[in-house]
């Protein structure tokens, strides 16, 4: 089961994306260490509280040579990136307790947690985040907070501080939700094909080579299958370019009804497709073809008020009787799939050695060519 997710990971998925945050978490740890050692150089600070601070920036340090040089080294994910933001938010709460409280020129840096957040973070996290910088700034407030009930003017004016940890909250939470739609959607287009919404090729490459990679660990067969529709050029002269559209839109939903969840099928480009069958050798693949040919001959797709119809001519090939990758299994497949056309469409021929040749001992049979 754990193999068969594989088969759903993006290109564009999360680890690619929280690399880059976690590179840039670690420059955020280095920035905050260097700024509270040049306050302790500058400011002069008690003996005591320098001592803290300077505690403070050891463990940051320490925390921040774990998570990405020892530890957890080379590791991202959104968890990590949570925690990172975690503990500068502690970091900068401790520091600001003994450089001034709520008057500490660190407690600005509570907006910084805050904003990177909202880019790293869901909605609700975004809230629970601005919670807790709201709290930790009242808990530095503490003491000015009591005092504030004696007069209603001065709370006015606390909470009036207050109101930019709440609005850069909410805004910071409508972006993030905006983000993260407008994220999904980028990688949709990026990965499918927008005529047909099946895979493209870039995907579809991606996550044959997945499969590929598993069947030559555990010594298992795939097939390929290339598949082209007979007669575009022909619709496209009498019913026009949308007619032709239409067609490689009914094919794509023809192939779609006819694979299992686990088979992988694109767009190869025009009205050509392919499909990966996973776990499955060309002769256990051959009938399956044979009824997807079957169905589309016998299902016409509408246009412009007429019913069209169309054929398939198809090709298939395996690994590893045919090719020694998914590139090599394509070729062959494709080779055999123009075999189907010469032969007069609207069948799926079997690839065998020589059939590149144009080996004249072909044999065919009504709506399969096999060997």
């Amino acid at each position: 089961m754990a193999e068969m997710e594989n088969n759903d990971r993006h290109p564009l998925d999360e680890t690619g994306r929280y690399a880059g945050y976690d590179r840039i978490m670690g420059s955020i740890s280095w920035l905050l260490i260097a700024l509270v050692l040049l306050d302790i150089k500058l400011m002069g600070p008690d003996e005591r509280s320098a001592m803290i601070l300077a505690i403070f920036c050891f463990f940051l340090l320490a925390y921040n040579m774990a998570a990405r040089y020892l530890i957890l080294r080379g590791t991202s994910s959104r968890g990590k990136t949570l925690t990172d933001l975690m503990i500068f938010l502690l970091f900068i709460v401790g520091v600001s307790w003994f450089t001034g409280k709520a008057t500490s020129p660190f407690v600005s840096l509570l907006y910084l947690v805050l904003m990177a957040t909202f880019l790293t973070q869901r909605r609700r996290v975004t809230y629970f985040m601005a919670g807790l910088a709201i709290s930790f700034y009242v808990l530095l407030s503490s003491g000015e907070f009591l005092g504030l009930f004696a007069s209603k003017g001065d709370m006015v004016g606390y909470l009036l501080q207050l109101f930019p940890f709440l609005l850069i909250a909410h805004l910071g939470a409508m972006l993030s939700g905006e983000a993260e739609h407008a994220r999904k959607e980028i990688e949709k287009l990026s990965l499918t094909d927008e005529v047909t919404g099946l895979s493209n090729m870039r995907n579809f490459f991606h996550l044959a080579e997945v499969q590929e990679k598993l069947a030559k660990r555990y010594h298992r067969p795939f097939t390929i299958c290339m598949l082209d529709a007979d007669n575009l050029k022909k619709i496209n002269d009498v019913h026009g370019h949308f007619a032709g559209t239409e067609l490689i839109r009914h094919t794509a939903r023809m192939i779609t009804q006819r694979i299992r969840c686990t088979d992988i099928a694109a767009r190869y480009g025009g009205d050509e497709f392919t499909i990966m069958y996973v776990e499955a050798g060309k002769h256990d693949i051959e009938a399956a073809v044979q009824r997807l040919i079957a169905q589309m001959r016998d299902t016409p797709f509408e246009h412009d008020g007429k019913r069209l119809m169309t054929t398939l001519s198809a090709g298939i090939a395996s690994y590893p009787d045919d090719g020694v990758d998914v590139e090599d299994v394509m070729a062959r497949a494709d080779e055999a799939m123009y075999v189907s056309k010469r032969r007069g469409k609207n069948m799926v021929t079997v690839y065998r050695e020589g059939m590149e040749n144009g080996d004249p001992a072909e044999k065919e049979c009504p709506g399969v060519a096999d060997p």
